[in-house]
C-alpha cells in the first residue's frame, strides 16, 4: 500500500472518530471510508 494512500486512511480515520457521536453515525462513516477505498483502488 502506497504511503499516500495509508495518509489518506489514517486521516480518513480520526476524522471520522472525531466526528461520530453514535454507533448509526459511526456505521455511517465507516461505509464512507470503505467508499472512499474503493474509488481510489478503480483509479
Amino acid at each position: 500500500m502506497s504511503l499516500t494512500i495509508k495518509s489518506l486512511l489514517l486521516t480518513m480515520a480520526v476524522l471520522f472518530v472525531a466526528g461520530c457521536n453514535t454507533m448509526e453515525g459511526a456505521g455511517r462513516d465507516m461505509q464512507d471510508a470503505g467508499e472512499a477505498v474503493e474509488r481510489e483502488a478503480a483509479n
